[in-house]
This record gives C-alpha cells, structure tokens and sequence, in this order.
C-alpha cells in the first residue's frame, strides 16, 4: 500500500515500484496456497472456505499476466486504465483480510490454550 501511494504521489518512479512489488507476489502465493492447504489437511473448512478464494485469486492473477511483461505489476501499464487505482484497491482489500484472519487465528489459538 505504501509502495503504491509512494507511485501515486510520485516520490518513487514506476519501474523501482513494480519491481519492489513484483519481488514478493510469488512469497506471497505460495505462502497463501501452503495456509489454505493446511487449513484442508486440518480440517478447519470455515478458514478453509475463507482462504480459498484469495488463493484462487492470487494464482489466476499470476497466471494472467500477459507475455511481455515485468510481472503482475508492469511499469509501462500501471499508470493506463486505472490500474494503479485497482491495485490499491486490492492492497486494502487484501489488508482487511489478513486482519481479519490475523484475529481469528488469534482467538482460535487463545480458546484452544487457555484453560476453562
């Protein structure tokens, strides 16, 4: 989000911010497909269920980058039809998710811890 607003503002140039941002979609596609899987070897199907469509998301985004470009973030397009607007789009969207499953893993692990 702070890379993106840095573009946005102009106080960074669009070939330094795709490729700040291009380094970590595969971390974070992986990261996210090895959490769901978990969550279905586990059996925990609400997480499961939940994580599920970020992850398809995350691999069709990665699957759909067309030929020729630098990654999902391409520093000749970012700036052309709204892109960079979407991508900030999706950053909040993406932040809200993980704050949200940041706190129920949080009281998944404190119920199952703490004594009754």
């Amino acid at each position: 989000i702070i890379t993106l607003s840095d573009l946005e503002c102009d106080y960074i140039n669009a070939r330094s911010c795709c490729s700040k941002l291009n380094k970590w979609v595969v971390p974070e596609l992986i990261g996210h497909a090895v959490v769901t899987v978990l969550m279905l070897i586990s059996l925990h199907w609400f997480i499961f269920l939940l994580n599920l469509p970020v992850a398809t998301w995350n691999i069709y985004r990665y699957i759909m980058v067309p030929s020729g470009n630098m990654g999902v973030f391409d520093p000749t397009e970012i700036h052309n039809r709204g892109q960079l607007k979407s991508h900030m789009k999706e950053a909040m969207i993406k932040l809200g998710f993980h704050l949200l499953c940041f706190f129920m893993y949080l009281y998944r692990l404190v119920s199952k811890i703490a004594p009754k």
